[in-house]
């Protein structure tokens, strides 16, 4: 018997047809097969550049404005333009200012003039500043555009005005209004009651009439100039409560030096702070030359000290 073994044929896979008539069927019934749609995908790189074109047109540093505010980097140009019109146009702002204005607060770019506005009007009517200082108020202190009406500002004039302030009238007390009355009014209006031995109303005053007290920081200036003054100088409260301007000038650079020279002249009781600290290096050594060719002319008067206390409170005039 014969026996024939069929083996299995190898599986080759079948190619497709590429004839002209399926080829030029496909191209007609599909023609998206043969040109595929093109997807039109915005810009971004040119319309960041664009921006940043735009900061440098205001005199800004681009890319560092951008480290400090990242928002810059999805921000729409449109509304950073808003931001520079409501400086210009409802606060009055110059061009000129913007370098240092956004080097502070770079968070300012990315404001919206909706959130800029209510302090605008917190100012002018609350405070009540006048409209002539918005200006020099916000370029004096620009965090007051970023400090909310309602959490810091109004909390701060109420305690203002607790102190004797009706009205912001000037941009040194519209700084105050950013200071947080519990860890910054509060400690100093303390501490200068505590160590003069002065009522609330009384420092109030003081602050009334020179808001620049306010600013000072207890450790660095203001304890150091309470305890030379009473120490050093053995003034009288009174002194520093009808010339509170005393605790703005330098320690060393004018009370220490000027107070040292009347009392090696023995002219320290003769010459109030006001009249010791106001007048320039220049009029203060004028006035100590005339006072000692005073002293020689007066010599053996009695009334000579009441005479030189007089030649050096008037030579300013009236």
């Amino acid at each position: 018997m014969k026996i024939t073994l069929q083996l299995p044929q190898p599986f080759l896979p079948s190619r497709p047809s590429y004839s002209s008539t399926s080829t030029s069927s496909s191209s007609s019934s599909s023609p998206a097969a043969a040109a595929p749609a093109t997807v039109k995908v915005p810009d971004n790189g040119l319309r960041f550049r664009e921006k940043l074109l735009y900061l440098q047109s205001l005199e800004i540093d681009p890319h560092k404005a951008v480290s400090l505010n990242p928002l810059l980097r999805t921000t729409p140009l449109p509304n950073i333009r808003s931001v520079e019109v409501c400086l210009v146009d409802d606060f009055g702002l110059p061009r000129s200012s913007f370098p240092r204005l956004f080097a502070i607060y770079p968070d300012l770019l990315t404001a919206e003039p909706s959130t800029l506005l209510p302090v605008r009007d917190f100012l002018l009517r609350d405070a009540l500043l006048p409209r002539r200082h918005l200006r020099n108020s916000v370029l004096r202190c620009p965090r007051l555009l970023l400090s909310d009406p309602s959490l810091t500002l109004g909390p701060s004039l109420q305690y203002l005005r607790s102190l004797g302030f009706r009205r912001i009238l000037s941009p040194r007390s519209a700084l105050l209004l950013v200071s947080d009355v519990e860890s910054t009014l509060k400690p100093k209006i303390g501490y200068l009651q505590e160590s003069l031995g002065l009522d609330f109303a009384t420092v109030g005053e003081m602050a009334v009439r020179s808001p620049g007290l306010l600013t000072l920081s207890v450790e660095k200036n203001l304890r150091p100039k309470v305890e030379y003054f009473l120490g050093e100088m053995g003034g009288e409260v009174k002194g520093v409560r009808e010339f509170p301007q005393f605790f703005s000038f330098s320690l060393d650079g004018r009370i220490r030096p000027r107070f040292r020279v009347l009392k090696d002249s023995g002219w320290e009781k003769e010459v109030g702070l006001g009249d010791m600290l106001k007048c320039s290096d220049g009029e203060f050594a004028a006035r100590l030359v005339d006072l000692r060719l005073r002293t020689v002319s007066v010599e053996g008067d009695g009334a000579g000290s009441s005479r030189m206390k007089l030649d050096w409170a008037g030579r300013d005039g009236p």
